[in-house]
């Protein structure tokens, strides 16, 4: 994420849980697919599993960035 987004995620999410989970599932998703992508490598089951966390990452992120732009109207 970049800066600016960042800063906007500490300023809200201090009153937001909704918005912190989000944030926390974020990070959880970064972790399990920097832990996936490090292995030399990865069967079947897991190319499959870091593409539906890579996915799931996503619609996050995108849930992240329509909930700060909601604080910002």
């Amino acid at each position: 994420m970049e800066e600016h987004d960042l800063k906007r995620l500490e300023k809200y999410a201090a009153t937001d849980p909704e918005l912190k989970a989000l944030w926390e599932e974020h990070m959880l998703y970064e972790k399990q697919i920097e832990k996936l992508k490090a292995k030399p490598y990865r069967t079947p089951a897991e190319e499959q599993e870091l593409k539906a966390l890579k996915k799931q990452k996503l619609e996050g992120k995108t849930r992240l960035h329509v909930m700060l732009d909601n604080y910002e109207k």
